[in-house]
């Protein structure tokens, strides 16, 4: 379950990649908007049960009152004086997103030959195959909060649970996979299971890309998931 809170660094990781996502300015933030989707993400922890590092929580504590702040009438001395309520946070968001460049540039250096030696092997039977675009977790952790998110309208409409197995859940979407055709990932989740059930279908998701069983499959950066068994 680790996995989780390693897919973002922290809470300035998590900021900048929804700002990524949508493409916005960081000098102007839509606070509101994104304040909802970081709670969704926080809502999403929760709701697998994870305990999230206090700096999370520091991180939604500071996003709620710049949000009250900004929906608060000032007047134009107040205004003046004080100035935008999002400063601080975009100061330290654009020092952040400095030293996360740096930090990607050292990392990109090319290393063979310097660390590690390449060995050199002939396979004339070698068959070419094409490569699937891998898909960052970040993308899936994201999908799973807006699955979440759209879960939540049928709620109250939930009168009993029943039991769920992750491996029978794993035996379930095999078999809607089942063909080997791409299925869209938010098709894998029944809204009338409630949440404890897009947890088990989650669960399972993970269990069987651990397995090598199946394959999470993306044409371009912040597109729709889909999955398929995975091919021999």
């Amino acid at each position: 379950m680790e996995v989780f809170l390693e897919a973002f660094e922290g809470p300035f990781d998590l900021l900048l990649y929804l700002i990524r996502k949508q493409n916005i300015d960081v000098l102007d933030i839509p606070v509101a908007d994104i304040t909802r989707q970081y709670m969704a993400y926080v809502e999403l922890m929760k709701t697998i049960r994870l305990e999230l590092a206090a700096e999370y929580l520091v991180m939604a504590a500071m996003l709620a009152e710049i949000k009250s702040r900004m929906l608060l009438p000032r007047s134009a001395d107040v205004e003046e004086e004080e100035g935008d309520p999002r400063a601080e946070l975009i100061r330290r968001l654009q020092e952040y997103e400095r030293f996360k460049a740096a930090a990607e540039g050292i990392e990109a250096l090319p290393r063979v030959g310097r660390e590690i030696q390449v060995p050199q092997l002939d396979a004339p039977q070698a068959k070419a195959r094409r490569l699937l675009p891998d898909v960052a977790l970040e993308e899936v952790l994201l999908a799973m909060a807006e699955v979440m998110r759209r879960n939540d309208m049928f709620e109250s409409h939930q009168v009993s649970r029943e039991a769920l197995s992750t491996r029978e859940r794993m035996s379930e979407v095999l078999e809607k996979l089942k063909g080997g055709a791409f299925v869209p990932f938010i098709d894998l989740f029944a809204a009338h299971e409630g949440k404890l059930g897009v947890v088990v279908t989650f669960m399972a998701i993970l269990e069987l890309v651990k397995e090598s069983l199946i394959e999470l499959v993306q044409n371009e950066a912040f597109a729709a998931i889909h999955v398929r068994v995975r091919a021999d």
